[in-house]
């Protein structure tokens, strides 16, 4: 195993070069996972049905539950592997990568059996009615009963191929899985197709992820011998280091995804209230400005290798210049995003329903949204760093404080001063809030390390 190749980039590469192999590649990532979850939306919007429409936005928090699973294995195992690189305890990086491994594969099972025995119930919990609840079970269907298990594997394996430095592989394989989609998109939704709607998306969404991990599988047997991830049952264990160490981060990173799963339910239900409309225009909406919130996102998550090392061999200065160029690229991007989204909202939304009534909520609600993306910057890198670091305790306070302190709250009082066109002041409002608790964690965070 060539280590000393794998370990120049975490110890000696420039910080800018360092940061740049590892950012881009997961940035490149997560723009065109966007771009697929854009397809959905795009496609079904071009059948001009708001019903077909809303059952995808009203299916959005069961998906966004997936991301609990894989915060909890995918980032648990990642931080826990790459602190183990920089201790060059080997042993732990291969041990918690099984673990990570086989856990995934678990958990999507148990997410399928559970959704299809509950369904029904289900199906009410997220806000369908006797106009939607078809639509939606359908979109279900495929990407939860049959597509659990191959979209929370795809994305734990990504996390843990990219924890030993191997930025552009892990997002190789995830963008093999959305390009696919966004090719059988139009081919399983359109009336020239397969004509299928919402349901056809959930079937091209199920079949792009089994593709993704075919393409993993493929990836570790070719590179086996020369990889620290592991897939062998010999290294699964419930070793109580192992098990301790990734849950340390995991449980904490997966509560803050079922939290952000409570927050959209209470948002779709609201926003329900208001007709099929409200709701397909707040999907489009949130669709439309998760493309440079993911951007960020993946540039949070993609240092965290680098970050995860650097803490862990006490390289404290290295850590920091990494994090101080990671947020000055965030920041100058979400900016210009933020303009780009506040003065062309309607034109944004008008590319994906031509119904003058939804481009109208929706073009409100993104300028709203628009003002949070600088200030979710600095959050979502402050919680990178938490996680990386091991800091689990405090990445769950920050999770309290996004859901259950703040922005839930906030849906409440502000659709009872402003009804409807409220509810998408409610991020921007909590993430002002946090971007002022993590500048001042990290601070202290920084000088207690005695690198400020």
């Amino acid at each position: 195993m060539d280590e000393s190749k794998k370990l120049r980039l975490f110890e000696t590469m420039p910080i800018p070069k360092a940061v740049m192999n590892l950012a881009v590649p997961t940035v490149i990532s997560s723009l065109v996972m966007v771009i697929y979850n854009l397809a959905d939306t795009y496609f079904v919007g071009m059948l001009n049905d708001p019903i077909q429409n809303a059952a995808v936005t009203l299916a959005a928090p069961l998906m966004l539950a997936f991301n609990a699973v894989n915060n909890l294995f995918g980032v648990g195992a990642s931080s826990m592997m790459s602190r183990a690189l920089g201790r060059k305890d080997y042993d732990t990086v291969k041990r918690s990568s099984a673990f990570g491994f086989y856990c995934a594969i678990i958990s999507g099972i148990l997410f399928s059996v559970c959704y299809t025995v509950f369904s029904q119930p289900m199906l009410k919990i997220l806000g369908t009615d006797s106009r939607t609840a078809a639509a939606t079970s359908g979109y279900l269907f495929w990407t939860v009963t049959f597509g659990a298990a191959p979209a929370i594997l795809n994305v734990v394996m990504a996390y843990m191929v990219r924890a030993e430095g191997a930025s552009m592989h892990a997002s190789i394989g995830t963008m093999s899985g959305c390009i696919l989609n966004i090719i059988l998109d139009p081919i399983f939704v359109m009336p020239w197709g397969l004509g299928m709607g919402a349901a056809g998306a959930g079937l091209a969404t199920c079949i792009s992820n089994v593709f993704a991990c075919l393409y993993f599988a493929v990836l570790l047997f070719v590179k086996r011998g020369n990889t620290f991830v592991s897939v062998n049952p010999k290294m699964f264990s419930f070793n109580r280091a192992i098990v301790v160490g990734v849950c340390a981060v995991g449980i904490p990173a997966a509560i803050q995804n079922l939290l952000n799963v409570t927050g959209m339910t209470v948002l779709n239900n609201f926003t329900a209230a208001f007709g099929a409309d409200a709701v397909a225009a707040m999907g489009i909406s949130q669709k439309i400005h998760m493309v440079p919130m993911q951007i960020a996102l993946g540039f949070s998550q993609g240092i965290m290798p680098l970050i995860s090392y650097t803490y862990a061999s006490r390289n404290y200065e290295r850590m920091k210049n990494a994090l101080t160029l990671a947020t000055k690229v965030s920041l100058g991007f979400l900016a210009v995003m933020t303009a780009v989204y506040f003065f062309f909202s309607g034109q944004l939304v008008q590319m994906f329903m031509k119904n003058q009534i939804i481009v109208d909520y929706g073009s409100a609600f993104l300028k709203a949204m628009s003002l949070s993306l600088p200030l979710m910057c600095i959050d979502f890198l402050a919680v990178g760093v938490f996680q990386a670091c091991g800091m689990g305790k405090m990445a769950f306070v920050f999770a309290i404080l996004r859901k259950i302190i703040l922005e839930i709250p906030a849906l409440y009082i502000l659709n009872m001063v402003y009804p409807l066109y409220g509810l998408a002041w409610a991020r921007t409002i909590t993430e002002l809030f946090l971007a002022i608790a993590a500048v001042v964690v990290l601070v202290r965070f920084f000088k207690h390390a005695d690198v400020a």
